[in-house]
């Protein structure tokens, strides 16, 4: 699971994308506006996230909503954590 954040987080435009999602959820359509891409280009890097875990979709009527999953950064997060304590340790010795 690890390695296919790490590669959905390698493309900048994905990362721009996790950042708008934090502060709310938005359909693919408000998320293209930002971008200068095409819109298929946009669903793409949609399903990047969606398959790594960082983002969940949600059908509201006729549209769909994309979240931040919080629960795959943390466990990131907490990798990231677990790796510089050992360093940290190793360094001590």
């Amino acid at each position: 699971m690890i390695q296919k954040t790490f590669q959905a987080l390698s493309d900048s435009t994905r990362r721009e994308i996790l950042k708008m999602l934090r502060d709310k959820d938005l359909t693919a359509g408000e998320i293209a506006e930002h971008f200068n891409i095409s819109r298929p280009s946009v669903s793409h890097h949609l399903n990047v996230l969606k398959n790594a875990d960082l983002v969940l979709d949600e059908r509201r009527g006729q549209y769909i909503y994309y979240s931040l999953n919080t629960t795959v950064l943390d466990e990131v997060l907490s990798w990231f954590v677990n790796l510089l304590e050992k360093r940290g340790n190793i360094n001590d010795r």
